[in-house]
């Protein structure tokens, strides 16, 4: 379950964000139109990976092998490719709102995963599930010491 959400589903959308210099070439206008200012984009992101976070669309996506196809699909192209269009184009508000929210809803999720005395997914053990709420709360947590590093170091100096 760990190895699926948190290796196999950011991998997708890392092979999106590596294929998006390709579509920004091929399709510039679509990209200046509909994302000019990044926050549509970085929506569109924001809610896919949200969607893959509920339990549901997991086991979903291990018993029907359509849905499965179209994480294979979705991922890349509606989360990777927006998410590396948009961050570029995002004020640091946006982008240290958008981390926030992960946090948060990452934090949520893993407390849900941990706490829960059922089993969520009915393709994986209460034990894979527990780990799996471990690893959202890691995630959180580095998100949050990166946020707080924000505070003490200016990341323009760097560039």
């Amino acid at each position: 379950m760990i190895f699926h959400m948190h290796m196999q589903m950011p991998l997708l959308v890392a092979a999106g964000f590596l294929m998006a210099p390709f579509f920004q070439k091929k399709l510039p206008s679509f990209f200046e139109k509909y994302n000019l200012d990044g926050v549509p984009g970085i929506l569109l992101f924001m809610i896919v990976m949200f969607f893959w976070n509920v339990p549901r669309t997991m086991d979903d996506a291990l018993t029907i092998p359509l849905v499965e196809v179209f994480k294979f699909i979705v991922l890349p192209f509606l989360a990777g490719v927006p998410l590396r269009d948009s961050w570029r184009k995002l004020t640091e508000r946006w982008k240290n709102a958008t981390l926030i929210m992960f946090m948060i809803v990452y934090t949520a999720t893993g407390i849900l995963y941990i706490a829960s005395p059922v089993q969520l997914c009915n393709n994986y053990l209460v034990k894979e599930q527990i780990t799996l709420g471990w690893g959202f709360i890691t995630i959180a947590a580095a998100i949050l010491i990166y946020l707080i590093q924000l505070l003490f170091v200016n990341p323009s100096d760097y560039e």
